[in-house]
């Protein structure tokens, strides 16, 4: 098995299925990812570690989907929010309150 970075993936992704989700379009492909999001919500509530692992794994998948239909660079956006710690308190580990 393949260690991907989130660029690498990111990329991997729009291989695989750029083309068909450009079709689908943004709103399309949002709503598959939503439609993972629930599968990820059944697994966690059955405590299904099979399941859970499938599902992070489809919820990620349509995540970067979804931002390269966007033009968004998960990796690049995620680093500048989150490399200094918490983007509101600027803490590693997050000092805010709840």
């Amino acid at each position: 098995m393949i260690s991907l970075e989130i660029n690498s993936f990111q990329k991997l992704i729009e291989k695989i299925y750029f083309e068909k989700d450009s079709k689908r379009g943004r709103e399309g492909t949002f709503a598959w990812l939503v439609e993972e999001v629930g599968e990820l919500s059944r697994a966690l509530r059955r405590e299904d570690i099979e399941m859970l692992r499938e599902e992070f794994a489809d919820v990620f998948a349509w995540l970067v989907s979804l931002a390269s239909l966007c033009g968004v660079n998960l990796e690049e956006e995620a680093s500048a929010k989150y490399s200094a710690g918490c983007p509101k308190c600027h803490k590693i580990p997050c000092e805010c309150r709840e």
